[in-house]
């Protein structure tokens, strides 16, 4: 079978940048509106469209008329008949919203009784888990996982504000779930001020202070969400710097946000998120406690592995998605990648030819276009000059 050329959507969110996907795919830039995030995939809030002979159809037709056809019969047998996977490239602008997903046993439980029981708040949309991972493509900040209790409390303490004292004697005793609680429950009017004397002292701390990236942090998300919880809660978090080419991993329970940048993102396809702040959305704190992992985090940083000469892949303990970056500088002949059923293949640079099109030829793709592989396809080969994404399922 063929490889066929995919159209992804553009998701307007606000945080979303107006330059960063439109001159990935060479269109007019600023747009009028933000563009956050591409889509290719078939997740139901926006597939992607195949071009294919018979016209263009959405991704996720083409996989309901045929599952094992264009997912292959262990794909099916696993994950039923859906892509399990989405692919995006984020385009961050502003901070996104703290957050958290279950796992698959949690998720598959919570779902069930939250539709066995119309009076529960509508924390789940779906039955399925929703791991991530992100490769920056351009310097990329975030905020990941619980960083130790010890330093979170050295980073609140340095803004003298004796109102943080009870989160402080948390830490310091290294109970991360009370400090967060207590972060997320403290009343409206007592929260505001303490968030404002944060402010003011960050705003007032010297620029060679010890904690000068914290009181940084907190005054930059502060601008965005004032009054939010989020802005003290993103203290006790690893606050990562990705150069491009560097990952992160998002498993299940880990909370996390992105602040700004570039990257290629490689998620379960779910849409099952508990919120922890920096966001004007609801946020269901007993809920998110039950989600929420609290275990120190102390290297955020995924390390790649040579998959292929010119192919490296991030190991993550899940079975739902591998993810591939194809580098090319056009001396070495067609790399094949190794992976097979359904795959997402991604330019971000150059010019790039994948597997072959309904006539025989390869399919082009210019940075920020993309093409679906079905099974089918068996294994595919990347040419060209560039660099390339490639999502699949592990075999």
């Amino acid at each position: 079978m063929s490889v066929f050329p995919l159209t992804g959507a553009v998701r307007p969110y606000a945080w979303g940048s107006r330059t960063i996907i439109a001159e990935l795919q060479g269109r007019p830039a600023p747009t009028d509106e933000p563009e956050a995030e591409l889509w290719l995939g078939a997740h139901p809030g926006d597939p992607a469209t195949v071009q294919a002979p018979g016209g263009p159809v959405s991704l996720e037709t083409l996989i309901a008329d045929d599952p094992k056809g264009q997912l292959g019969a262990e794909v099916v047998e696993a994950f039923g008949p859906r892509l399990p996977f989405l692919l995006k490239v984020l385009a961050a602008e502003a901070p996104l919203s703290l957050q958290a997903h279950p796992d698959s046993e949690y998720a598959e439980q919570a779902y069930a009784r939250q539709e066995a029981d119309p009076s529960l708040p509508k924390n789940y949309t779906d039955a399925h888990h929703k791991p991530e991972m992100l490769v920056a493509v351009t310097p990329f900040e975030a905020l990941c996982g619980f960083r130790s209790p010890a330093a979170a409390a050295d980073a609140l303490e340095a803004f003298g504000v004796p109102g943080l004292a009870p989160v402080v004697e948390a830490l310091r005793s290294g109970d991360l779930r009370k400090a967060v609680h207590t972060l997320l429950t403290w009343p409206a009017e007592d929260r505001n001020g303490l968030i404002a004397a944060v402010v003011a002292a960050a705003g007032a701390a010297p620029a060679d202070h010890p904690q000068a990236p914290s009181l940084a942090l907190a005054s930059h998300l502060a601008a965005h969400y004032p009054g939010d919880p989020g802005v003290l809660v993103a203290l006790l978090l690893n606050h990562v710097r990705l150069a491009p080419g560097e990952a992160i991993w998002m498993p299940a329970g880990n909370l996390h946000a992105y602040l700004r940048g570039a990257g290629v993102e490689l998620m379960a396809a779910s849409d099952n998120v508990l919120r922890g702040g920096l966001t004007p959305k609801r946020v269901d704190v007993d809920e998110l406690l039950n989600v929420l992992r609290f275990e120190v985090l102390d290297d955020p940083i995924l390390p790649g592995a040579e998959a292929a000469p010119g192919v490296t892949t991030w190991s993550v303990p899940i079975p739902d998605f591998v993810l591939y970056r194809v580098d090319l500088d056009g001396t070495r002949p067609p790399t094949e990648v190794p992976a097979t059923g359904p795959r997402i293949i991604l330019a971000t640079a150059g010019d790039i030819f994948v597997g072959e099109s309904v006539d025989g030829t390869p399919v082009e793709l210019t940075p920020g276009a993309a093409a679906y592989a079905p099974a089918d396809a068996g294994l595919i080969k990347v040419a060209g000059t560039g660099q390339a994404f490639v999502a699949a399922v592990p075999s």
